[in-house]
């Protein structure tokens, strides 16, 4: 059976839409769902914020690692490069980053942070301080040892570096 669409997690197995059971994906349909979950629950979060969940985890990422290459945030998000330059387009007129041409390569851009979008950013690191400290109390050590030990076999399997180290 070959199905490519997306698989609902039911209580104690994994079915298609159509029914058929499916248990090859015990692991991505749920990380999937979780991935999404964590999607809505900071649109929620971000009301009011004139960012949307991706744009604020652009500033976030930006947070940590600017000034980077246009191309460094094409491959870690997986967008396209013309959303993503919407995306940059619509930040930048809010003053959360600036775009510079990059020294090293004058046919790209560097994106920076602004004084503003470090402020967004940090109040958005807030949120998820908040979300890491309630998941935190729900489960145990031995609960994060175990999740650990599946995203490092998932690292292992697909030898994909998704950020590359500068």
């Amino acid at each position: 059976m070959s199905y490519t669409g997306l698989l609902y997690v039911t209580k104690s197995y994994y079915t298609t839409p159509k029914g058929e059971e499916n248990t090859v994906l015990k692991f991505l349909s749920p990380l999937h769902k979780a991935s999404r979950q964590i999607s809505l629950y900071f649109e929620e979060q971000m009301a009011g914020m004139e960012l949307s969940p991706v744009e604020g985890h652009i500033l976030s990422y930006l947070r940590s690692y600017a000034p980077c290459p246009i191309a460094e945030l094409v491959r870690v998000f997986g967008l396209k490069q013309s959303t993503l330059t919407s995306m940059l387009d619509r930040l930048e007129k809010q003053e959360f980053i600036a775009r510079e041409l990059n020294p090293d390569d004058r046919r790209s851009f560097l994106v920076k942070i602004t004084r503003r979008g470090q402020a967004m950013a940090n109040r958005l690191q807030g949120t998820v301080d908040d979300l890491e400290r309630q998941l935190g109390r729900q489960v145990s050590a031995e609960d994060i040892a175990g999740f650990e030990r599946v995203m490092a076999a998932i690292d292992g399997l697909t030898e994909v570096e998704v950020r590359r180290k500068r």
